[in-house]
């Protein structure tokens, strides 16, 4: 059976492919650009997989409508994990059309062809931002939250949520889930891959670059909000518990309907224990700085994951900060 998977060459599409080698016998079918993944991830994966058969790599722009529907005319794909989409909100702030236009446009055409080619599940990679800046009473965020996104990223999100499930509506054949993540973090246990963005804007990463003397501080953007030790709280899920929660996904949809989960632990930590978790495991102190507050930064954003456990089955394995820390440390290393 052929799955296809775009974005694979990047951060949390790398480990999906890992696990689909290691747990499935999927021919495994992936469509990356390259403009924000790597060719050597491609390679390593290729590597990883012991026939030297079951991964055939299309270096394809989706915006590229005709030579992505001559992939499937190729191939015989009834599955699909989407993740090939920009992802930085600050730029999506200064750049929406370019957000919309790959993450929206894209997935639009994307999911058309999958209806028109008889796909029966797509997996599709959504953002806890399709939220927005949620109020500390709707802290644990429950999937059914209004959801006001408020910036052009979420928005890019929210709006392929919505065609994915309009075609659903309208193909019975055609079944969908959708994962909301929380803060992705961390790397491949076995640290074949892991994290490389550039620029890297996300804390865990960030911090450990710091310890490695790669960055000469961490900036604390606030210590002042309504928490114990006073700064931000985030919901860190260990990028190889995201991975099998795709996994996990695509066998809930033999037996179960479309759906909508949330991705996170249920609870979260703050930038101090962050910094302090990354500063143990490393042994290692480094310089921090504390600035003001940025725009839109919600004191609080923790997921509520009782769906996804409950009605997937999903049990997370690595959720624990220091684990997560140690993870990203050791894969910064390599690169």
């Amino acid at each position: 059976m052929q799955i296809l998977v775009t974005g694979a060459a990047g951060y949390i599409g790398s480990h999906v492919v890992k696990q689909l080698l290691e747990q499935t016998d999927y021919e495994i079918i992936i469509i990356d650009n390259l403009s924000t993944g790597f060719q050597n991830t491609i390679d390593t994966l290729k590597k990883l997989d012991s026939t030297n058969k079951r991964i055939k790599f299309y270096n394809q722009d989706l915006s590229q409508w005709e030579k992505v529907e001559e992939i499937f005319k190729e191939n015989d794909i009834k599955e699909i994990i989407h993740f090939a989409a920009f992802s930085q909100v600050a730029e999506s702030m200064t750049n929406p059309i370019k957000y919309y236009s790959n993450n929206t446009i894209n997935t639009t055409n994307l999911v058309k062809v999958a209806s028109d080619y008889g796909v029966e599940k797509f997996i599709f990679s959504s953002t806890a931002a399709v939220y927005g800046d949620v109020t500390s009473e709707n802290i644990p965020i429950k999937e059914d939250l209004a959801k006001d996104p408020i910036n052009p990223y979420g928005s890019s999100k929210l709006f392929s949520e919505s065609i994915i499930k309009d075609v659903a509506s309208i193909n019975a054949n055609f079944k969908y889930v959708i994962l909301r993540y929380f803060n992705v973090a961390g790397a491949d246990i076995d640290g074949k891959v892991g994290e490389n963005h550039d620029p890297e804007t996300h804390l865990i990463p960030l911090v450990v670059k710091t310890a490695l003397g790669k960055r000469d501080s961490i900036k604390i953007f606030g210590d002042d909000y309504d928490t114990e030790d006073g700064t931000c709280i985030r919901d860190y899920i260990h990028v190889c518990d995201l991975a099998d929660a795709h996994i996990q996904a695509l066998k809930y949809l033999e037996t179960n309907p479309s759906d909508i989960f949330n991705c996170g632990y249920g609870y979260g930590y703050s930038v101090k224990e962050v910094v302090e978790a990354v500063k143990k495991v490393s042994n290692i102190d480094f310089k921090v700085d504390i600035e003001k507050r940025r725009i839109g930064d919600p004191a609080v954003l923790i997921s509520d994951n009782t769906k996804i456990k409950t009605k997937m089955n999903w049990t997370p394995k690595y959720n624990d900060l220091e684990l997560i820390c140690k993870t990203a440390l050791e894969w910064e290393k390599r690169i």
